[in-house]
């Protein structure tokens, strides 16, 4: 897994760091995809995440981030 620090801004629902559509807010999830890094996300753009972002494996393997 990736670095799981409290600072860490939610990259939904695209996955791509900086674009227009970061929340920033906090990450509570991390979804696995395939050949990527995991995508963090907030509890609002996990469900957005699942079906938009690039590489996510099906059935989805989500982790709480604490």
């Amino acid at each position: 897994m990736t670095d799981r620090g409290r600072a860490a801004s939610c990259q939904g629902p695209y996955g791509v760091e900086g674009a227009p559509g970061d929340c920033g807010d906090p990450v509570r999830f991390e979804v696995a995809r395939h050949r990527r890094a995991p995508l963090r996300v907030c509890p609002v753009h996990l469900g957005p995440a699942l079906l938009l972002a690039d590489g996510v494996l099906w059935p989805p393997g989500i982790a709480l981030v604490r």
